[in-house]
């Protein structure tokens, strides 16, 4: 047995790039939670290039659920930032391809659908400084239930830019009261990928009447000693798709990120 969990203890990480090779490959289609610890994950947009200049803004204007890790060129399927070898058409579990607003499609890849317009955006997500909640102790509930995070649309604006306007998505994660303040203490050091909660307990303040009902993602159990503590998400943009109604858009599906080669320590400001 001590053999063994030597063994586990010392074996290599899974590596950024070990992953999306996983993924392009189709070895692996579940969401992204937990995969290659250590390593930054992305939440994805993508649009025509004639909404890029206004989306970037819009990024700019609303750090919390939108941080801007990279951006693309025009019909170039790579981010050097984010990995030498990344293709955003293929290095994604599950992408959802929008038209005029409405979800038309889950895909496993882009050939399909990529145009030579498109520019792609990658923004922070939770699940980096999730990997610090973990490290400090705290349980995170839709690991424990493997599950996907729970995620709300909320009451809380986003500032608008051209025609991009609606409302934020947060997803949540239950915590007593002195895990809670540790868990906003550990997620401000990573204003890069939404750093501190948004808001916390009383959901019915930010516009969510259900708890047990996420509108994306997956319920978890709130036991009855905890309070929901609610992080800005970047599937925010997805929420915003829905009500500009763009021509044309793809994203991740919620919880399918794109794994990068960036290390989430890099993210800490102090």
């Amino acid at each position: 047995m001590d053999t063994t969990m030597n063994a586990l203890a010392t074996a290599p990480r899974e590596t950024g790039h070990a992953a999306r090779l996983r993924i392009r490959a189709g070895q692996f289609r579940k969401p992204t939670a937990g995969m290659a610890p250590g390593y930054v994950q992305a939440n994805l947009a993508i649009l025509p290039k004639a909404l890029a200049a206004d989306f970037h803004r819009f990024c700019h204007l609303n750090p919390k659920p939108c941080p801007l890790l990279a951006a693309s060129e025009p019909g170039d399927p790579r981010l050097p930032a984010l990995g030498a070898d990344l293709d955003i058409r293929t290095d994604i579990p599950r992408y959802r391809v929008w038209r005029h607003g409405e979800l038309v499609d889950e895909v496993t890849d882009l050939k399909g659908v990529w145009r030579d317009d498109l520019v792609s955006f990658a923004l922070g997500c939770s699940f980096s400084f999730e990997e610090a909640l973990i490290e400090n102790g705290l349980e995170l509930r839709h690991q424990t239930c493997d599950s996907n995070v729970p995620m709300y649309r909320t009451n809380i604006a986003c500032a608008p830019a051209g025609p991009f306007h609606g409302p934020m998505v947060v997803s949540m994660r239950p915590f007593r009261a002195a895990d809670a303040i540790r868990a906003i203490q550990v997620t401000s050091r990573f204003p890069s990928v939404h750093g501190a909660p948004v808001h916390l307990g009383m959901p019915g303040q930010i516009g969510i009447t259900d708890i047990a009902k996420p509108d994306y993602g997956d319920a978890v159990p709130v036991r009855d000693d905890e309070f929901p503590v609610f992080w800005a998400c970047g599937v925010t943009p997805q929420s915003v798709i829905a009500t500009v109604k763009p021509e044309f858009s793809i994203t991740h599906a919620p919880g399918y990120m794109l794994v990068t080669d960036q290390l989430n320590a890099r993210l800490a400001v102090f």
